[in-house]
């Protein structure tokens, strides 16, 4: 009996589990689903992988596979501090279309990143581990780098703060010595810095010697610095044992000359104080110099004619000041309003050539963009797009037309309600109202012709913009394909529910067969046991009938072990042609995606070319 189960039901060497699923009615159901042992073990790198980066939350058992695997990739990513406009929030137990839009922000967001491996939403969904270890490994090490450098940087930061907020004592010291050495250096420059006690009335004198002697003596120069630069030759000489202080009197005497004949032309700089050269004022104001330099040169006139007079009276000389005061105040608000239109007119240079710039920036990309499109425009897609130009000249132009027509209809019904209006305030008599009456029906006839001529012009319209509507974009094309691979995804379910079905239920009655063969066996050798064993015929009989049917029974079992090579065989052949299918699936969405890219680039260049 043991024999017989044993080769009914062989003992199977994939593991499996319980699953969750969604059925044809949108329940989640369980179903059995059998491990491979390979992404298991992919799965537990991962898991260890996540472990170590520091995400720990891979480590919680009740979580699924699917919440720890994209966890930890949305955590990486957002780690990795990586700029990107997508919403990557993540939450436990999503919904089918939460996964699925989380998985594509997640396979759009790698190439972004400059992830060397590429992985589609279909395979993070279907939890293909081997595929998404590459994946994960890569984020992972990306991760660590980022936190590195962080890591370095935040340390270099800290250690700058606390240098700049709490310093060393010694590096205190010293930087507060160095600060005393300055400000000592610089109240040293302030208190010696040179001062001018005299300023030259006229030009500077010719002769070099004399000029530099000059600007000493504006700067506190005295005679003294020259006698004892001149005694100092006449004491060498005397301990030399020579005369020579005649000689250092004649020169002593002709400096003084000198230094007389210079403080002549010039004056203190307290008495210069208030007033103004044309020199200064054209240094101040750049425009206008010619009149700053006339009226420079009356001030300085009038100074020369009140010093001339001597006892001229006080309040011509107050009322000379006061004019000079109000031309310069004049002549500074002129300033202060040109240098404030300079100013104006500079922003607004500025301005006009930044836009200058950025309009010559705008025609460099849009010259590039027609080159690209000319580039990109082949012998198989030029008829398309001459179609596709024709069919958007045509719509433009009916557009244009209905626009038009519409316009000379409301100005046809103007003027007719116009002469409607006339002719009810002519009044006229009998003979001019029947005129009036039978122009107002040929009128009526018009119009009516003309609104028929609007509607089937409308109805032609809005049959070239349905037929125009009737094509999908590629936005509808991809939300079909979405809609029908979910479809599919259930239908092949719900298909491999029932065929499961199938399976247990065939299963089920061949065990049956077998056990009810098995009891009417064993029923039939208990029966005839007794009547067997009463004599030595009967038992040699009954002997050669047990031997008949083990031998059956072996018969039986060579058949059922060949059955079940022939299946073991079978479902090798079957898996590898899966595994070919599969394949051909990647290949296939990889076309599809590019072919999809295309189709959007394309998109844009005829929304381009309609737009120029």
């Amino acid at each position: 009996m043991s024999g017989v189960g044993n080769v009914l039901f062989p003992r199977s060497r994939n593991t499996s589990k319980l699953s969750t699923r969604i059925d044809a009615d949108g329940r989640e159901v369980e179903v059995e689903v059998r491990e491979d042992e390979e992404q298991k073990v992919k799965l537990q790198e991962i898991v260890d992988l996540l472990v170590a980066a520091g995400y720990f939350r891979a480590r919680i058992k009740g979580l699924s596979s699917f919440d720890k695997v994209v966890g930890g990739m949305t955590w990486c990513i957002e780690t990795c501090n990586f700029d990107v406009d997508v919403d990557l929030l993540f939450h436990e137990n999503l919904t089918i279309g939460q996964k699925i839009a989380l998985t594509e922000k997640i396979v759009a967001v790698l190439p972004e990143m400059k992830c060397p491996h590429r992985i589609e939403p279909h395979q993070i969904q279907g939890l293909d581990f081997i595929h998404i270890f590459p994946v994960i490994q890569w984020l992972v090490k990306r991760s660590v780098e980022t936190r590195e450098e962080m890591g370095h940087f935040v340390q270099s930061f800290g250690v700058s703060q606390f240098n700049k907020l709490c310093p060393l004592v010694e590096k205190q010291r010293v930087m507060t010595q160095q600060e005393n050495i300055l400000r000592n250096i610089l109240t040293i420059k302030e208190v010696y810095r040179p001062q001018r006690h005299f300023r030259r009335k006229d030009a500077p004198p010719e002769e070099e010697e004399s000029c530099v002697q000059s600007t000493l003596l504006e700067y506190g120069y005295s005679r003294t610095v020259a006698v004892s630069a001149a005694a100092e030759p006449g004491e060498r000489g005397e301990e030399n044992g020579e005369q020579i202080f005649p000689e250092v009197q004649e020169t002593q005497r002709l400096e003084e000359q000198r230094i007389q004949t210079l403080m002549k032309n010039m004056a203190h700089v307290a008495e210069q104080e208030g007033r103004l050269t044309a020199g200064v004022v054209g240094n101040i104001v750049s425009l206008q110099a010619q009149e700053i330099a006339q009226a420079a040169e009356r001030y300085a006139e009038l100074q020369a004619e009140l010093e001339g007079k001597g006892g001229a009276s006080p309040s011509s000389h107050a009322r000379a000041l006061a004019a000079l005061g109000k031309q310069k105040a004049a002549l500074t608000e002129q300033e202060l309003r040109l240098k404030k239109e300079r100013a104006c007119l500079e922003t607004a240079i500025e301005q006009e050539s930044l836009q200058l710039r950025q309009v010559c920036a705008v025609r460099e990309q849009v010259d590039k963009e027609l080159k690209d499109m000319e580039s990109l425009e082949t012998e198989e897609n030029q008829g398309i797009l001459q179609k596709l130009q024709t069919l958007v000249v045509l719509d433009e132009s009916l557009k244009q037309q209905d626009v038009q027509f519409r316009d000379q209809c409301k100005l046809e019904l103007g003027k007719l309600q116009k002469l409607v209006k006339d002719a009810q305030e002519s009044a006229t008599p009998d003979n001019d109202t029947d005129n009036v009456s039978i122009q107002f029906e040929e009128e009526q006839d018009r119009v009516q012709k003309l609104r028929l001529l609007l509607a089937k012009r409308t109805r032609s319209i809005a049959t070239l913009q349905r037929q125009l509507d009737e094509v999908p974009g590629r936005a509808e094309l991809a939300q079909y394909q979405r809609r029908f691979l979910e479809l599919y995804n259930q239908v092949a379910a719900k298909h491999k529910e029932t065929k499961q079905f199938y399976t247990l239920y065939n299963t089920l009655d061949d065990k049956k067969l077998y056990l009810s063969k098995e009891l009417t066996l064993l029923n039939s050798i208990l029966d005839n046991y007794t009547e067997a064993m009463s004599s030595t015929s009967g038992k040699e009989q009954f002997m050669k009938q047990f031997d008949a049917i083990v031998e059956g029974i072996k018969q039986n079992k060579v058949k059922v072990e060949h059955r079940h090579s022939e299946e073991h065989q079978r479902r090798d052949k079957l898996s590898h042609e899966l595994l070919g299918l599969v394949e051909q699936q990647r290949r296939y969405v990889a076309a599809v995606r590019q072919l999809t890219i295309e189709c959007r680039r394309n998109e844009a260049m005829l929304a381009r070319l309609r737009g120029t």
